[in-house]
C-alpha cells in the first residue's frame, strides 16, 4: 500500500480508458433515435457520452408487462418529458422522447381509450419529437383502430410518427403499417418506420418512408448484416438505433457499427447520416430539435437537481467500459 502523499479530488475522479475500437471515430458525434433509458442506468449515459453520443429520442414503449391503470401512463410520460430529460443531460446528452399508446397495450381496449384522452396533454410538451413507438404487434383489430387514432393525432399535430414494425410476419406488418399510414393522409417523409431488416428495406425506401434499424443482440438487426444493408441501398433515408430497453440490448450500438462500416470501407459522410444526421432531420421536422443545444463541449454541473433528487450518490461519477465490438 502507498501512502507517500496525500491524495487530492483529481486523484480520487475515475479513470476510464476507451475501448481500442472506439478510436477509429474520435472526435464523431452519434444520434440514437430508438433507445429506453427508462430502463437503463447512469453507467449507460456515461459510456455513450464517451463514446459520442449528444443526442437520443426515447420512445414511449411497453415496460415488460402490462400497465393496469391510467395513473402509471401518466406517470410514465411524465417521467419522459421530466426526469429521464434531466437525468441524460446530467451527462451531456440531449434527450427526446416521443409519445404514444404502444401496440402491445392498445389491446386491453377500456384502458386505451382513455389513454388516448390524455395522449394530447403530452405530445405538444417540450422535447417530444413524435408520435410512438406505434403500430402492429399480433396484428389485431384492436392494434389497428389505436395505430389509426393516433395517425390522425399526429397528423393533427404535424408531428412524425415513429413506427414499431412486429416480431412476427414481419413483411407483411410493415407493408399494413405503410398502407394505413397513407390512408390516413400522411406524408411519408414524416412516417420512420422502425426494426427494419433485408425483407423490408427495399418497400420502405421505395415508397418514400424513412427505414430505421434497431441494432439488436440476436434478433432484428446486428451490424454486420447492416454494413451490408448500407453497402447496397446507401445511406438516404436510412438510420439506425440501439433499441437499447430491459432486455439483452447493446446502448453502444450506434457507435461500433460506425466503426464496423468505417472498417468496411463506407464513406466518413455516409456513416454521418446513417448514425446522425438522418435522424435530425426527420425527428427535427417536429420543430423541436435544434443541432446547437449538443453539438460542441458543455460544462455539466452534477449537483443540479430535479424535484429534490439528483443523479449522484455519495459523490461517485459512475462509468462503464464495454468491450465488444461485434452485435449479432
Amino acid at each position: 500500500m502507498c501512502c507517500s502523499k496525500d491524495l487530492t479530488e483529481k486523484d480520487l475522479e475515475p479513470r476510464v480508458e476507451l475501448p481500442l475500437y472506439l478510436e477509429s471515430i474520435k472526435g464523431m458525434n452519434f444520434f440514437d433515435p430508438h433507445v429506453h433509458m427508462t430502463s437503463r442506468t447512469t453507467d449507460d449515459y456515461q459510456a455513450m457520452a464517451d463514446a459520442g453520443v449528444v443526442g437520443l429520442i426515447e420512445p414511449a414503449f411497453w415496460l415488460g408487462q402490462p400497465r393496469t391503470g391510467l395513473s402509471t401512463f401518466q406517470d410514465y410520460y411524465s417521467s419522459l418529458v421530466g426526469w429521464e430529460r434531466f437525468r441524460s443531460s446530467q451527462f451531456g446528452i440531449k434527450h427526446y422522447c416521443t409519445i404514444g399508446l404502444n401496440s402491445r397495450e392498445a389491446n386491453n381496449e377500456a384502458l386505451s381509450e382513455q389513454v388516448m384522452e390524455i395522449l394530447p396533454l403530452f405530445i405538444y410538451k417540450e422535447g417530444v419529437v413524435g408520435v410512438g413507438e406505434i403500430g402492429f404487434d399480433d396484428q389485431t383489430a384492436a392494434e389497428e383502430k389505436y395505430y389509426r387514432l393516433q395517425l390522425l393525432l399526429a397528423k393533427d399535430a404535424s408531428l412524425p410518427v415513429q413506427i414499431h414494425t412486429p416480431h412476427r410476419d414481419k413483411k407483411r406488418g410493415t407493408q399494413r403499417s405503410m398502407d394505413i399510414a397513407i390512408e390516413c393522409g400522411l406524408d411519408p417523409g414524416f412516417v420512420i418506420v422502425d426494426h427494419n431488416n433485408e425483407e423490408t428495406v427495399e418497400e420502405v425506401l421505395d415508397r418514400g418512408f424513412w427505414a430505421a434499424f434497431s441494432i439488436y443482440p440476436f434478433t432484428k438487426m446486428g451490424n454486420e448484416r447492416m454494413v451490408e444493408v448500407v453497402k447496397k441501398y446507401g445511406a438516404e433515408r436510412i438510420m439506425i438505433n440501439s433499441a437499447a430497453d430491459w432486455g439483452i440490448s447493446d446502448p453502444l450500438a450506434v457507435p461500433k457499427t460506425a466503426v464496423l462500416m468505417k472498417q468496411s470501407g463506407i464513406s466518413d459522410e455516409a456513416i454521418h447520416l446513417v448514425t446522425y444526421k438522418n435522424a435530425i432531420t426527420a425527428f427535427g421536422q417536429s420543430g423541436q430539435i435544434n443541432v446547437a443545444d449538443f453539438e460542441g463541449v458543455k460544462q455539466i454541473d452534477q449537483s443540479l437537481k430535479f424535484q429534490g433528487n439528483t443523479v449522484l450518490r455519495g459523490g461517485q461519477a459512475p462509468r462503464v467500459n464495454k468491450d465488444s465490438l461485434i452485435i449479432r
